[in-house]
């Protein structure tokens, strides 16, 4: 696997969108619902969530990306066998990776996922649609939030970083399920009100 973008790709006026650091809210609370003593996150991206939680946890973090201009702790390719024995981390997330390979070695990939974990894994992933959304907050009232996805199964054209997204034809979202579902049990999967591009899905291993 080669790298498909510069570091340059993670600055804040071209990454940095509200849309993303909602994301990275999800992030950490799956992660941290699963009540980890050790992480492991493939591709670390601009590293805020690795910073949250090597700065502000006493969980054990280890990263693991192809890049190396991004200094994880060891460079690797999520399409080959991880380095690591079986059960090693409590928990091995991965967010925004696995469309950077193509969907015939996403089913590897998990497994390899699964393997190296205690507890299970949580991942996100691109969906693509168009959402409507709703926000209704009155005084003294509980704020209401409503989302509606409208589908659009259009074809994917590979943009030299994402090779498939959920939501656009032949990637469904029960595809994903059915082949997560072969390594462990669906615990949740959602789409965040703030942020519906991203899909978020946590496995508890069998």
């Amino acid at each position: 696997m080669t790298t498909q973008v510069e570091k340059e790709h993670y600055n804040f006026e071209k990454y940095g969108h509200v849309g993303r650091w909602v994301s990275y809210h999800h992030q950490l609370k799956e992660v941290l619902l699963c009540n980890p003593s050790s992480i492991l996150e493939i591709g670390v991206g601009d590293k805020v969530f690795g910073s949250y939680i090597k700065n502000n946890t006493t969980i054990s973090y280890t990263s693991f990306d192809t890049a190396e201009d991004l200094h994880p702790d060891i460079v690797g390719d999520i399409t080959k066998p991880l380095p690591f024995g079986d059960t090693t981390f409590d928990v091995v997330c991965a967010f925004e990776v696995l469309e950077h390979i193509p969907f015939e070695q996403v089913e590897g990939a998990i497994r390899e996922m699964v393997r190296v974990s205690k507890k299970g894994i949580v991942v996100s992933v691109p969906h693509f649609s168009h959402p409507l959304k709703f926000l209704l907050k009155i005084p003294l009232v509980k704020e209401i939030a409503v989302a509606f996805r409208i589908p659009h199964p259009k074809e994917h054209t590979f943009n030299g970083e994402h090779y498939w997204e959920l939501g656009k034809k032949g990637y469904s979202v029960e595809r994903l399920l059915t082949l997560l579902k072969k390594y462990g049990a669906i615990k949740k999967h959602f789409v965040p009100f703030g942020y519906q591009y991203h899909h978020f899905f946590v496995l508890e291993k069998k």
